[in-house]
């Protein structure tokens, strides 16, 4: 109770000659008086609370419902299409209304996407093995882009301690204890993303394929590392792993700073449709106008996973070699560079080719959703 709420009872309580209680009393009758103006508070907060989840209940039941709606639209324009696809058209007029069908259908069909968007969609078989077949799908726009700048900097703030992690084990520690703490908070942090990247794509981000693949192949890696025991052939390849992930880390650091601004600056022209684009390990569609600034960096990071792949081949035929784990992970780096030089070299020749075709515009951009 407010100090002046106190007063106004004394004073009433004078007008009507009672007599001025202990200061025990008062202060019992001050809290008795203030659970009864908070039980009235809560009557109301209660009668809210039954509203809130009436209105819940009624979410769930419409969003039951527009899923079935979607799924029957989804099998009428199967069905139609087939059946356009069946039909010969015996005149001019005939072709002319099948091909407006067409493109009918094609536009009901990027309708349908967008509302598809909007509701919950079932979890790819990694999340369901890993959290179950959980409705991860968040409710407004708000909490989506909160996750996301969630998911950005989680990963900047690991990336930035995996980089330093990397310099002290380069050049202050060389306990095997703290090898494999940096492992282990690899297989942590590349098993994290992926799973907030699922949460991410089951909320309208779209991250090119290669992309997941990526992270799915680096948890692998980093997992195979955490086994890998000392021996002579794991400290011929120690320093040159750090050095790699340090050169990595600080790249990475660039990347997110770069990406970062530029789809700032493309969210605020209005040329991301749906502002859940996130920033990765490579090369955006979007990011032409960065080509000359981020490529060189980006490849001397794909080489440098050539360069790995290639000492741990020849360290694997190396007579002292008996650990399964050189040859794999030689595997593994030459996958991932040539999965990142393919994509990466995809994305920038299809944009080069669409600058000289005169097609770069800004509508272009917009339907670009590779990321």
């Amino acid at each position: 109770m407010s100090r002046k709420r106190f007063v106004a009872l004394r004073n009433r309580r004078a007008q009507a000659g009672e007599d001025m209680a202990s200061p025990s009393n008062e202060s019992l009758d001050v809290a008795a008086s203030d659970f009864e103006a908070l039980t009235e508070e809560f009557t109301k907060f209660e009668e809210q609370n039954k509203l809130y989840v009436e209105q819940q209940e009624k979410i769930y039941a419409s969003q039951n419902k527009q899923l079935k709606d979607l799924a029957h639209h989804n099998y009428r324009l199967r069905q139609i299409s087939d059946s356009l696809r069946k039909q010969k058209p015996t005149s001019t007029e005939d072709k002319a209304k099948i091909e407006k069908l067409q493109e009918e259908i094609t536009t009901r069909k990027s309708q349908l996407t967008d509302i598809a968007n909007t509701l919950p969609r079932r979890n790819n078989l990694y999340l369901r093995t890993v959290l179950g077949d959980l409705n991860l799908s968040l409710m407004s726009k708000a909490q989506r882009f909160q996750y996301k700048d969630e998911y950005e900097h989680f990963k900047l703030v690991v990336t930035m301690i995996s980089a330093v992690l990397s310099f002290c084990n380069l050049f202050l520690f060389k306990y095997r204890f703290m090898d494999a703490a940096f492992h282990f908070l690899l297989v942590w942090y590349y098993c994290t993303l992926t799973i907030r990247e699922g949460i991410l794509r089951a909320n309208g981000s779209k991250i090119q394929a290669w992309w997941v693949a990526h992270h799915y192949i680096t948890t692998f890696l980093t997992g195979v590392l955490v086994t890998w025991p000392e021996t002579p052939i794991y400290q011929a390849f120690r320093n040159q792993f750090y050095y790699f992930s340090f050169y990595l880390g600080l790249v990475q650091v660039l990347q997110y700073r770069y990406q970062h601004g530029q789809l700032y600056k493309l969210k605020a022209l209005g040329e991301r449709s749906t502002g859940m684009d996130i920033t990765i390990e490579g090369f955006h569609s979007w990011m032409f106008r960065g080509l000359g600034f981020l490529l060189p960096f980006l490849f001397g990071g794909y080489f440098f996973q050539l360069y790995n792949a290639y000492t741990l081949w020849n360290l694997s035929k190396d007579p002292r070699c008996r650990e399964w784990q050189v040859a794999v992970c030689a595997v593994a780096f030459f996958v991932l560079f040539l999965g990142n030089v393919i994509t990466t070299l995809g994305i920038v020749l299809k944009k080069v080719h669409q600058r000289r075709g005169g097609k770069g515009s800004t509508g272009d951009l917009q339907r670009q959703k590779s990321t």
